[in-house]
């Protein structure tokens, strides 16, 4: 791995904008999917601060890191995300750390904790999927045409696309969290965007699962228009004993900006803490 981490100038910390919140002796990272960065967990941190040292990053697909960064040939899969984490834990000399990631941040995780499961306490996986596609036998949310249609227009009409998604993907009458998904999405350049998109929605990641053996536990909202209910039955399934469900009674693929009383709720039980 020390081959992976060696290509940052200043190191990956400075190169992902690593940011610390709250001074607890227990450390929670905190990890935004795609089209979203850092900021997007801004209603949980300050309360989060007050019972752990909170770290925040932005992935290296964002618009706040060098542009230099994004290697398509890297993040064409998920271990260039899991080298990168388990880098930044590795520099940051944490160990036994809370994960919370959230949607193809999630799966990120479970791929560092295969390669390093001594970084991680517990892994939290917010909306999170190892296969998006459909197939005999399982129901990932989406088939290859649907996948095909997204991948078209995201090419020919990018601010287009992202007027019709972010709505769709926000799934809450909140259109404060409906323009700050779309600000955060039409940021980014569209090529690149593509490129993760493809990324995320052609991984096929089931094979990771059953060889996680850190305690688990997975979040979901009732209702999420990106990944079915059945996602989160086959997680908890292949994941075994040591993985945990709870489902939120709302909708939507971002309860951080939508329902984040109910999160951290969720996260409070997870994590057995009093948040006030």
């Amino acid at each position: 791995m020390a081959t992976a981490c060696s290509g940052y100038g200043g190191g990956i910390a400075h190169s992902l904008n690593a940011n610390f919140y709250g001074n607890g002796t227990q450390t929670l990272i905190l990890a935004h999917g795609f089209g979203t960065d850092q900021t997007v967990w801004h209603y949980l941190v300050p309360f989060l601060a007050c019972y752990f040292k909170v770290v925040l990053f932005d992935l290296a697909f964002t618009p706040n890191v060098s542009s230099s960064l994004y290697n398509p040939n890297k993040y064409s899969s998920f271990d260039g995300y899991a080298e990168d984490l388990v880098c930044l834990l590795d520099e940051l000399n944490l160990k036994k750390t809370i994960y919370v990631g959230h949607s193809m941040s999630a799966m990120i995780g479970c791929l560092a904790a295969t390669k390093k499961p001594q970084l991680f306490q517990r892994l939290v996986l917010l909306a999170g999927s190892p296969r998006y596609l459909d197939e005999e036998g399982y129901e990932g949310g989406f088939n290859r045409s649907e996948l095909d249609k997204i991948f078209e227009s995201m090419k020919q009409n990018f601010s287009g696309w992202v007027h019709t998604f972010a709505p769709n993907a926000i799934s809450a009458n909140n259109p404060s969290a409906v323009a700050e998904f779309e600000q955060s999405l039409l940021k980014m350049k569209p090529q690149v965007a593509l490129s993760v998109a493809k990324t995320v929605f052609l991984s096929d990641l089931r094979w990771v699962l059953p060889r996680v053996h850190v305690p688990c536990t997975i979040i979901q909202t009732r209702k999420d228009p990106i990944v079915p209910l059945a996602v989160t039955s086959y997680m908890n399934k292949k994941l075994g004993s040591h993985s945990k469900v709870k489902i939120l009674e709302t909708q939507g693929h971002f309860p951080q900006l939508t329902a984040y009383r109910l999160l951290l709720e969720a996260l409070k039980d997870s994590l057995s803490l009093k948040l006030h």
